[in-house]
């Protein structure tokens, strides 16, 4: 695959450039990196696009992260020799371990606590306009009955680092790429079937826009529950443009409204957003309308350009590292007063890491 160009424009391109960021911004130098990172990707040897990067901080050593980026950013200014990441030819971390971004049908994450399944083939997924799925090999097969179910648990069982499923507080469906909700709740009750036959009564999240009404969550809340709607709002402009048809005739203002409705069926609440599509005042609007309908944390990702057609898709100033920075800010205005606060295993691409608007984070040293 070609090499990537979008770190031809940043303008952090020094470790003292993103040094003035973060003392602009009151956010620790680490986070303002490791946002750099995601944003900017890698320039490697590695002949890999996209890939699992587990990242150590020289400045933080005992804190180690898992980011999900593309090593081929030709002029990026993050650039990997061995081990050694470099910022502007500054020493900033080290890698300890990089394992190809391949589509499977399920991991653990969370040590092991948390489960996402990817029961519809992401390789299938025709993918919205942002997104780098449909860029990457996949051995992904479609689980579409209970047996396929029975057999993934099953296998993922000996994955398991203590082998006891029993231990998942929250199994996550993600690449559903259900296209009806009618299709999404039948599947959601097949899950939870097995799952009880599997001795697992963890909390089951889903990622999706196609739940919406009153009967699909007292469905849910009948057959399924626990149960989390982890609402796939994306972006608030331009929906028609960025996404995939199932996801853009769900408009920005009656995402409340859906969130709502789960609420008062007694379900847990989020949304997913990806930071650098909408201007911040959309994004201000946006999430500030979201806000009083969720219980869990939203899902807020950097968005990356894996090519120059997604680079393009970016809002004007989105390409550098301080957009998100003012991004970060505007979203601890809106979320700090509701006592929610992000969890370092549900995000690959945060906006978070060690502090959340100068507080420390639970599990930051």
């Amino acid at each position: 695959m070609t090499a990537l160009l979008s770190g031809q424009t940043s303008t952090t391109s020094t470790l003292r450039a993103v040094e003035r960021l973060a003392v602009k911004y009151r956010v620790p130098v680490e986070d303002a990196l490791l946002i750099a990172v995601n944003l900017h990707g890698i320039d490697s040897d590695l002949p890999r696009h996209r890939a699992r990067v587990q990242v150590r901080l020289l400045s933080a050593p005992s804190v180690p992260w898992q980011l999900i980026v593309p090593l081929n950013v030709m002029n990026s200014p993050f650039r990997l020799r061995g081990e050694h990441l470099t910022l502007g030819g500054a020493p900033v971390g080290i890698v300890e371990r990089i394992d190809a971004d391949e589509a499977v049908g399920g991991y653990f994450r969370d040590g092991g606590a948390a489960l996402t399944l990817n029961p519809n083939a992401r390789s299938r997924c025709v993918g919205c306009a942002f997104c780098p799925n449909t860029l990457e090999a996949a051995a992904d097969p479609r689980l579409s009955e209970e047996r396929d179910l029975q057999e993934l648990l099953s296998a993922l069982r000996e994955q398991h680092p203590r082998r006891d499923l029993m231990e998942l507080h929250e199994v996550t469906v993600s690449t559903g790429c259900f296209e009806r909700e009618a299709a999404a709740v039948h599947h959601l009750r097949t899950l939870r079937a097995v799952l009880d036959e599997h001795g697992v009564k963890a909390r089951i999240g889903f990622l999706t826009s196609v739940l919406g009404s009153k009967y699909a969550f007292d469905q849910l809340a009948r057959d399924v529950a626990p149960f989390v709607l982890r609402l796939t709002a994306e972006c608030f402009t331009r929906r028609d443009l960025l996404l995939k048809a199932s996801k853009a005739v769900l408009v920005a203002s009656q995402m409340p409204g859906v969130l709502r409705r789960a609420l008062e069926a007694g379900h847990g609440t989020s949304f997913t957003y990806i930071v650098g599509l909408d201007g911040l005042e959309a994004l201000h609007a946006g999430v500030g309308a979201l806000a009083p309908y969720v219980s869990e944390f939203p899902n807020f990702q950097v968005y990356q350009a894996h090519n120059s057609v997604m680079a393009g898709l970016r809002t004007p100033g989105a390409q550098d590292l301080e957009h998100y920075l003012q991004a970060r800010v505007v979203i601890e205005d809106i979320m700090g007063p509701t006592g929610l606060r992000p969890a370092a295993w549900e995000c690959y691409r945060p906006l978070w890491y060690f502090t959340f608007a100068e507080e420390p984070l639970v599990g930051a040293r």
